[in-house]
């Protein structure tokens, strides 16, 4: 079974607090039209700050420096039965950044969005929202979001 190395990036505004999002769009295979932060794959061998700066930038044009990114939630999961696998995906955070913020990846993405923590739109991508949701409350740093389901 392999298991997938996944980076994302809760940027927001050092000055509102709001959250920088995406929509990913309707015809995607994972989590079709639902709000997310930016997020990607690891690359062989790429250390998964750099993961995390090169998805940001590819999907939103903002620029942060990989020291500028502070680890705040690991998920551990699994794809589900249809698409074997495990994921691992590392969430960062980070207020300092540059850059215009705008969708890069429009056959990706429907939109962007800079939206209030305490306002998140629906459906947002569920371990994302776990994650923001425990980044928040200052929560344990490791949630596992289940194996598939035997049969």
């Amino acid at each position: 079974m392999t298991t997938r190395l996944i980076a994302a990036a809760l940027v927001t505004d050092p000055d509102s607090g709001r959250l920088l999002i995406l929509r990913r769009g309707r015809h995607l295979d994972f989590a079709p039209g639902e709000w997310d932060v930016p997020s990607g794959k690891g690359e062989p061998r790429e250390p998964i700050t750099a993961t995390a700066v090169r998805e940001l930038k590819e999907e939103t044009g903002v620029v942060v420096a990989e020291a500028d990114l502070r680890l705040v939630h690991v998920v551990h999961g699994s794809w589900g039965a249809e698409v074997p696998g495990m994921f691992m995906a590392l969430i960062f955070h980070t207020d300092r950044w540059s850059g215009t913020p705008h969708n890069a990846e429009p056959h990706k993405h429907d939109t962007i969005a800079w939206v209030s923590p305490d306002d998140l739109p629906q459906p947002f991508t569920n371990t994302t929202l776990v994650a923001v949701q425990r980044y928040l409350d200052g929560g344990p740093i490791l949630s596992f979001d289940g194996w598939p389901e035997a049969g």
